[in-house]
């Protein structure tokens, strides 16, 4: 995010306790003879509940009066009997047993998690005899709560051992936090049970068409082949080529019809501004690879939106500039009705003639030096005036492998269209771009591909299908892969961060049906994202991995 005035409403989180189905939690159950505790079990008293802020001066006081407190820390999404042990394991070695769970916005574990509401995951908690206290932390981490609440010992089940297997990196850094006020870590040694695999086992949080697909890629594929790929890419160096877009959200407040005239009249509310376009392509790819070299272009005569693009890439992308005479940088401007999100009306701030001849061989100047030690090149044509036939024409004649996409939107629907290139390694493409590039509506996708292949010499094709996910075609063979998008905050940005990941995946050998499914793990990740807010990481790539394949 790049500037933010104000803050678009979010939901309290006690305001939700209803299963991301729309059913609502009222009876317990058992399935597989494991025993899922829900918000029917009768809560302990209501001081067994804390804030972080109560349930330090809590701590301060039982230590003062020589009590030995133990901390577990998690998310506990599905309460199980390999949590019931770690917990009598853990409260075996003190006096008072806190736990506290991460808040539903920063749990990591995909865009289906958590299944349980963090004040449904506190009261089962609260429930349980051998657990003294309970806070639901804001912290997106444990090293901060242990920060907090000090306790003596801290412990973690037995998986954490190995500090290496742990993505995060979180276990080193809260082993630091608990020593840092004194204390130490414990590993508690009973079977551990993972909490994904049993929700994956025996709850529903798909149809049955993705349920079906999942099991089948379960089969063939576990969560360390794929994310094996995913690491794959960090050696990785990448050139994106195309416009820097500046997206800014205003949030308004319905009002009414204006009184004299047939207008809907909003009041302001808020603002933020976002890096996307381009910007958000590089950011995209800098949380997988080594580095990123972005070659775009901004306003002259001093843009004041310069300082906050450069602030908002991030470390490994080293940005390459030139100004276009009598152009601003690109704004694209949304208004947003605050309480659904609904999307009113769009303003572009643009000049998207092409550069003149001038930029155009300082920018051809600029891919020669960029693209020489790149082992990717990603072309983010947003058909806005940078990438001219001259431009594609040096694209297309370097012997880089070369990924592409030309994007629709409402300022060149009329002209832009992928066949303006004559060769690519890779396209990714929507399937509404695809259709209007052949100016067929009805023919088969496959058979839009081959068309299609015939005019770019191309062998990697990445179609994306909204709700109906991916299909991937490599040398002739087609790979289909459903959506896991489950909620859908803006799709805006969400081919961007598809077209990074996957033409890296792609630059890298990834096989067809792994590269598939990552498609719709980052298109799934992203749509959760309002705007270019964030990038996806990742982190959250591969524990969304986990979740699904577990």
């Amino acid at each position: 995010m790049l500037l933010k005035e104000g803050a678009a409403k979010t939901e309290d989180w006690k305001e939700t306790e209803r299963s991301p189905n729309g059913g609502d939690f009222r009876a317990p159950f058992a399935r597989g003879g494991q025993v899922l505790l829900r918000n029917s079990m009768v809560a302990g008293p209501p001081s067994k509940v804390q804030s972080l802020a109560e349930l330090a001066l809590t701590i301060e006081n039982l230590k003062r009066e020589g009590r030995k407190v133990v901390l577990c820390h998690g998310v506990f999404d599905l309460l199980h009997i390999g949590h019931i042990r770690h917990f009598s394991e853990a409260k075996a070695l003190g006096d008072v047993l806190v736990v506290t769970l991460t808040e539903d916005r920063h749990v990591n574990k995909g865009p289906h998690r958590p299944a349980f509401t963090e004040a449904l995951r506190a009261e089962a908690l609260a429930a349980l005899g051998m657990v003294d206290y309970v806070a639901v932390s804001r912290y997106p981490d444990a090293q901060a709560v242990i920060l907090q609440l000090q306790p003596d010992i801290y412990a973690k089940g037995p998986d954490y051992k190995d500090a290496s297997a742990d993505v995060t990196g979180g276990i080193v850094k809260e082993r630091e936090a608990i020593e840092s006020v004194g204390g130490s870590i414990v590993f508690t040694e009973d079977v551990t049970f993972s909490s994904s695999a049993l929700l994956n086992r025996h709850w529903r949080a798909f149809d049955d068409g993705v349920e079906r697909y999942l099991q089948e890629f379960r089969s063939r594929y576990s969560a360390r082949d794929v994310i094996e790929h995913v690491e794959r890419l960090s050696t990785m160096r990448v050139a994106v080529v195309g416009e820097a877009i500046l997206d800014e959200y205003v949030y308004c407040d319905q009002l009414g019809k204006s009184a004299k005239d047939p207008v809907l009249a909003m009041r302001f509310e808020s603002a933020e501004v976002f890096a996307g376009g381009a910007l958000a392509v590089a950011n995209h790819l800098a949380g997988f690879c080594r580095s990123v070299e972005l070659v775009s272009y901004l306003g002259a005569n001093g843009d004041p939106h310069e300082n906050l693009i450069r602030s908002s890439l991030k470390p490994n992308v080293r940005p390459n500039f030139i100004y276009k005479k009598n152009s601003p940088t690109i704004l694209k401007r949304r208004y947003i009705e605050r309480v659904l999100f609904t999307k009113l009306f769009e303003l572009y701030m643009i000049n998207d003639e092409p550069i003149s001849e001038e930029e155009e061989g300082v920018l051809g100047s600029l891919l020669d030096a960029r693209l020489e030690n790149a082992d990717l090149v990603v072309a983010a044509d947003f058909g806005h005036g940078l990438i001219t036939p001259r431009i594609v024409a040096q694209l297309a004649s370097s012997d880089r492998f070369l990924a592409v996409n030309t994007q629709v939107n409402a300022a060149n629907i009329r002209f832009h269209a992928i066949s303006n290139y004559r060769r690519a390694d890779y396209v990714c493409i929507n399937e509404g771009e695809l259709r209007l590039d052949a100016r067929n509506r009805t023919a088969a996708v496959d058979h839009l591909i081959g068309g299609l292949n015939e005019k770019l010499n191309c062998s990697r094709f990445l179609v994306t299908r909204g709700k109906s996910g991916v299909s991937y075609f490599e040398s002739g063979r087609q790979v289909d892969s459903p959506s896991f998008a489950h909620n859908v905050v803006d799709r805006i940005g969400a081919g961007d961060a598809v077209l990074a990941i996957t033409s890296a995946c792609a630059a890298a050998g990834t096989p067809p049906e792994i590269l598939a499914f990552l498609a719709n793990v980052i298109g799934a990740l992203k749509v959760e994202i309002m705007g270019n807010r964030s990038s996806v990481d990742r982190v959250s790539t591969i524990k969304f991995i986990e979740s699904l394949l577990k």
